[in-house]
């Protein structure tokens, strides 16, 4: 498949000028895309009553769009390279906007799944994947930093979003709030508008000439066909699966997926049951993005020191067990200053992990296997995602919200003691067949000068 014109193919990364502006594209973007899911918590109370739904329901509108968001990674990473970045955001803006604003005349919560859950979540993929591909175009030596702001954009419109989303609920209700916040989803539009592309050089095309020559199809198009047929086998490369880390980190990360986002949604409406006021309450998801916004870019520098780097996979395991310490502790905090504290500790644990996440895959698959690993993870992380939630919520139908964090605690607990457990197994056995790789190499040389001795 060819590139259309204005595509990001063919490029020569700047490192500067018209790249900074393609950064801010990206950081609003990338903001959108990951703050979306969890400030919308702030209007769920709101619609659980008005729809006469229970928490289990109203949390699978978040779980829905996060699933669809990542499940669409594939699917937007071919429409951008096709397309290009530019119109795919812009594209995804006006899909998060008109699933806004249609879910604002919604009577039931299946209309609500469809609208917010699928076309937003559609249009959340055409963002998020369509700003990462753009950065990787614009800039070579100062990606790192590029990205870095880029990936900021998620908890600083988290802070910004949780208040002023409970200041529109209490003036307008959360159908004129899904509305308005619908019309804010178009400043993606401008995001993408940024987003300028790189033009590739021309240079003469040697199918088409010798399709000119000889005046009939040539093995250009039979390549092009094998090619893709290679780039599907390699994006479903079942064959991870007998990388022993890669199938420890697959089920330590599952688990933390699983109870990842359950505190985030039901953060607020905890608050709440327990007598803080509706915009403290709000509060504590800025409180929390604010902490995420810095501890993102430590954990990066502190992941990339030479005491930490060999082990990066024990400090992911220490940043889960971190993370699910903080939810088994939270249902002990009956005051707003204790919550806050809990907030700000959330917020740590939350960015280690995500910092450290995808870094660990790539320490385990290296450079070259690391696209198709993280496709067949992210695919893989959609089932965790899409159940964790409304079986949280389910915990709260039932009983009580402490169960909610209990579970969620547990299980990422529980996750990151595999991660640290087994890891120790699988070092040690690599350093045990490290020997038998060798001798297996050098029979294999000894077999070829054998062979070349032989035929000289």
């Amino acid at each position: 498949m060819s590139p259309a014109p204005g595509s990001d193919l063919g490029y020569k990364p700047l490192d500067g000028g018209w790249g900074w502006m393609v950064v801010v594209g990206a950081h609003i973007s990338i903001g959108f895309a990951y703050s979306t899911p969890k400030v919308l918590s702030i209007f769920f109370k709101e619609i659980q009553e008005n729809l006469g739904a229970s928490h289990s329901e109203i949390a699978l509108i978040s779980s829905i769009m996060l699933a669809v968001m990542y499940a669409g990674g594939p699917v937007s990473s071919v429409l951008v390279r096709r397309f290009g970045s530019r119109p795919m955001v812009i594209l995804g803006g006006l899909l998060c906007a008109v699933s806004m604003v249609a879910a604002s005349f919604g009577n039931s919560i299946v209309y609500l799944y469809l609208c917010i859950g699928i076309i937003g979540g559609c249009g959340l993929s055409l963002n998020l994947n369509a700003s990462l591909t753009i950065i990787s175009k614009y800039f070579l030596i100062k990606r790192p930093l590029a990205n870095g702001l880029a990936m900021a954009g998620s908890p600083v419109f988290l802070c910004i979003m949780a208040p002023v989303n409970q200041y529109l609920l209490q003036k307008f209700g959360w159908r004129g709030s899904l509305f308005i916040f619908g019309a804010v989803m178009l400043n993606c539009c401008v995001a993408g508008a940024l987003m300028r592309p790189l033009v590739p050089p021309r240079r003469p095309s040697t199918c088409a000439a010798q399709k000119n020559v000889e005046g009939e199809p040539n093995e250009c198009n039979t390549k092009q066909k094998r090619s893709g047929m290679v780039n599907a086998k390699t994006f479903l490369d079942f064959t991870f699966f007998k990388d022993r880390g890669f199938v420890i980190y697959l089920i330590g990360n599952i688990m933390f997926i699983f109870g990842a986002y359950a505190p985030i949604l039901f953060l607020s409406a905890y608050a709440i049951s327990q007598g803080v006021e509706e915009y403290s309450a709000a509060y504590l998801l800025s409180i929390m993005g604010f902490v995420d916004m810095f501890v993102r870019p430590g954990t990066g520098l502190i992941a990339s020191s030479k005491w930490i780097r060999p082990r990066i996979q024990y400090f992911f395991g220490f940043a889960m067990i971190f993370n699910g310490t903080c939810h088994l502790l939270c249902p002990l905090i009956k005051c707003y200053a204790f919550l806050v504290t809990y907030a700000v500790f959330f917020g740590v644990g939350f960015g280690m992990v995500f910092a450290l996440m995808f870094e660990c895959l790539m320490d385990l698959m290296g450079n070259q296997r690391f696209p198709s690993a993280v496709g067949l993870v992210t695919i893989i992380e959609c089932f965790p995602m899409l159940l964790g939630p409304p079986a949280a919520g389910l915990l709260v139908d039932f009983d009580d919200y402490k169960y909610l964090f209990f579970m969620c605690g547990s299980v990422i607990v529980a996750g990151g003691v595999f991660i640290f457990v087994m890891n120790i197994y699988n070092y040690h056995m690599l350093e045990k067949e490290k020997p038998a790789k060798v001798r297996e190499q050098n029979q294999m040389s000894v077999e070829n000068q054998d062979q070349a001795s032989a035929s000289a």
